[in-house]
């Protein structure tokens, strides 16, 4: 059995596979294969190139056909869903593994980066800690909304909420006191747990000596450098920093035709979490650029004064991610501004 490309459309318990040899014809075909025979029926073939959507589970399982000599590549499923409604009908797993079969061979595709067991440990920090913010916040509009009911209408400020509510606690009537109390307790220990994964996020950020370069850069705390380095590594998977920052989402949109170049608005492509991490970091940058007369702070208050706030914001953001890049890839220290 010479297979050259084998495409595996990933599940939990059944998996599919289609694989083609040199002439590009169909080499094998495994509609329904069980997880615990996956491993053995792959190793079994010469070290080939295996294509696979990144969905759940997909760098564990590109990680395991690396040891065995495969080339295992990962594909965002929205440059593979082109390649499932070219000449085939119907939705089955069989045609899933054989659009990526077909799609991992196209020159021009473009591959995620397969995470080592250690970047994964850390995003997984990142992802519950996101996660008890966010319960955090449902928890606060949870709280305000219902005292609302009461004729207790408190601001959008997380501290100032948890301060009154606390204060009106008293004056609620019935059950409803409960249910305040329940619900400031609950706030507290969302408090206590989100304060415990930063403690968590800085000790991973200052073990790194990449990740301490990062936090040279204005913008960049140790939750953004941790961040970056979990995703990115080295960097070596982009070529530049501009196509790093295109990743993330922080570039225009193309829209130009007939030799009229047209720019719309940023893409938003990429990691929103990682996206996020660095437009808050520049806002804080450009909140603090009115006070410094340093060269990017003169840039970041002119750009913002001719071309908008939020446009100077993502700016930043875009500056940022490549300066992380090269900072990455090539090893370098921050070189702070001279004043002016």
């Amino acid at each position: 059995m010479n297979i050259l490309t084998l495409g595996i459309d990933l599940a939990k318990d059944v998996f599919a596979l289609h694989g083609v040899d040199e002439r590009g014809k169909p080499a094998l075909a495994r509609p329904a294969v069980r997880r615990d025979q996956l491993l053995e029926l792959v190793v079994k073939p010469p070290p080939c190139t295996i294509g696979m959507e990144a969905c759940s589970g997909a760098h564990h399982w590109a990680r395991q056909f690396s040891r065995f000599g495969h080339t295992a590549r990962l594909m965002a499923p929205k440059f593979v869903a082109p390649y499932r409604m070219s000449g085939r009908r119907g939705k089955n797993g069989a045609a899933y593994a054989a659009a990526i079969c077909e799609a991992v061979q196209r020159p021009a595709m473009r591959f995620v980066p397969v995470k080592s067991e250690l970047s994964q440990t850390r995003l997984a920090m990142h992802v519950a800690r996101q996660g008890w913010v966010q319960a955090r916040t449902a928890c606060i509009n949870r709280l305000r909304g219902l005292l609302s009911e009461f004729g207790i209408v408190l601001p959008l400020k997380a501290q100032t909420v948890r301060r009154q509510a606390a204060e009106h606690l008293e004056r609620l009537p019935g059950w409803m006191r409960t249910v305040g109390a329940d619900l400031l307790d609950e706030l507290r220990r969302l408090d206590e747990r989100i304060d415990a994964y930063d403690g968590h996020v800085r000790l991973i950020a200052q073990a790194e000596d990449r990740s301490q370069r990062l936090m040279q850069v204005p913008g960049i705390g140790p939750t953004t450098a941790s961040a970056l380095l979990a995703h990115i590594g080295h960097g070596h998977d982009f070529a530049n920093g501009r196509q790093f920052a295109a990743w993330l989402g922080l570039v225009p949109g193309q829209y130009s035709s007939g030799g009229k170049p047209r720019l719309g608005r940023i893409t938003k492509a990429g990691d929103s979490y990682l996206r996020t991490l660095l437009i808050l970091g520049a806002r804080a940058v450009l909140a603090a650029a009115n006070d410094k007369h340093d060269r990017p702070s003169r840039w970041a208050t002119q750009l913002a004064e001719r071309r908008g706030y939020w446009t100077a914001v993502v700016a930043i953001a875009a500056k940022h991610a490549r300066m992380a890049w090269a900072m990455l890839a090539k090893g370098e220290d921050f070189k702070p501004p001279a004043a002016a």
